[in-house]
């Protein structure tokens, strides 16, 4: 490593052309479905005043906010998440956005969590929610959206885990003490996923309840039912085409966020042992307790780069799926017809590069090799006196003599 050279700060990380191109498929995979449900996209800035942030997704959580005085002395913080400065958004421009209103948002989000492996202090979220509707069939399709997402990436499994935030207000209340609050319980309720039953009973104990009321609370919550307005929006899931197996009651599934009011859940990707890759619910008081206006609204977040992670990991995306032709200069009398080439194969819609120096055939076709080109298209001066290319193939190294006009039919098979 070279001396003073510029490092990245911990739990950012920058993207090499294959891992980015992998991500692009995916996020474009994502989209399309956002898009075939009727969600329109929009953004929201990174930053934001502290007061908007801070306060919104409980003391825990607000303690990995990234909350700084920018140079007008005005306190500032960086997107949490996209849910709460959506609410801001929802709040300014309600006049101008037809109800109910379903948006899409694709942004990078900050917290100043402890980086490890698939937790980073930035990332991307995909998020989709609908605005100004308490009708469970919004829930529902929150539910089909999402599932129907991860199918189209690819994966031949996913699990919807759902559970209604009443259900554990009305379940854990009585458990709830001055020093131990009932968000405080759903908070380490949350992280049985990630940490075992004895060191969840641990925290709550740490917390303050006694070893009898934590296990209690413990098993109280797993034998719990669903309510009949979570049994409706499931069975309305499946009328929208979910998989009934892809659905799955979870009592114990908290998500740790403050602000859910009725259903939630958690995307889980069977053979994907890092977590959940991603969750949301209902939340119909959040945009009235930040703005003063009565919006409910139910959405969903998805955890990209674990999402990017679990797609590399199971196979399902391949950086360079497309032909990509890389056209050589075999010498200066070619750069006319080369270039002539190049312009026609994308017109056509091909990914073509032109190697934009005359030097040794050789090196030529190691850089395509380099950047996965499918084809490299070499032109001597037999080829410029017959009007034919050499075309050949970098997967197989076989190569053909065929003429210029039948280029692009031979390229698009």
């Amino acid at each position: 490593m070279q001396k003073n050279q510029p490092q990245l700060l911990k739990g950012f990380r920058d993207f090499l052309p294959e891992e980015k191109r992998s991500r692009d498929i995916v996020m474009r995979r994502i989209i399309e479905i956002f898009e075939r449900f009727g969600f329109e996209p929009i953004e929201t800035p990174t930053l934001e005043y502290k007061s908007t942030i801070m306060g919104k997704y409980g003391e825990e959580a607000d303690k990995l906010v990234y909350a700084f005085k920018d140079n007008g002395d005005r306190d500032v913080a960086m997107r949490y998440d996209q849910t709460v400065p959506t609410a801001r958004f929802i709040a300014n421009y309600r006049d101008k956005l037809p109800f109910p209103f379903r948006r899409y948002q694709t942004q990078n989000v900050f917290r100043a969590d402890k980086p490890q492996k698939g937790r980073y202090r930035e990332f991307t979220q995909c998020d989709i929610d609908i605005f100004g509707s308490t009708s469970t069939i919004a829930d529902a399709e929150i539910l089909a959206c999402t599932y129907f997402a991860y199918k189209n990436i690819g994966f031949p499994n996913v699990v919807l885990r759902v559970n209604d935030r009443q259900i554990l207000f009305d379940t854990l209340t009585p458990f709830a003490t001055e020093k131990v609050g009932v968000f405080s319980i759903i908070q380490s309720l949350d992280k049985l996923d990630k940490m075992s039953a004895d060191d969840v009973r641990g925290e709550l104990q740490e917390k303050g309840l006694t070893e009898k009321q934590a296990t209690d609370c413990l098993e109280t919550i797993r034998c719990v039912e669903p309510s009949a307005k979570l049994e409706q929006i499931l069975r309305e899931a499946e009328e929208l085409g979910v998989d009934p197996t892809a659905l799955e009651f979870s009592p114990t599934t908290a998500r740790g966020l403050d602000y859910y009011t009725g259903m939630i859940f958690e995307i889980i990707i069977p053979g994907f042992t890092v977590g959940s890759v991603g969750g949301g619910g209902r939340y119909d008081n959040l945009i009235n307790d930040l703005c003063g206006v009565e919006m409910p609204a139910v959405g969903v977040a998805f955890g990209f780069d674990r999402t990017v992670e679990a797609a590399i990991e199971m196979g399902l995306i391949n950086g360079t799926q497309t032909k990509r032709v890389l056209v050589t200069l075999f010498d200066k009398e070619s750069e006319t017809m080369a270039l002539a080439i190049a312009s026609n194969l994308r017109k056509n819609g091909i990914e073509t590069e032109v190697y934009p120096a005359v030097e040794k055939l050789g090196k030529q076709l190691k850089y395509a090799d380099r950047k996965k080109c499918s084809f490299a298209i070499v032109i001597g001066s037999t080829e410029r006196e017959n009007n034919t290319v050499v075309l050949k193939d970098l997967k197989t190294g076989e190569q053909e003599t065929i003429p210029r006009a039948d280029v692009i039919e031979r390229l698009l098979r």
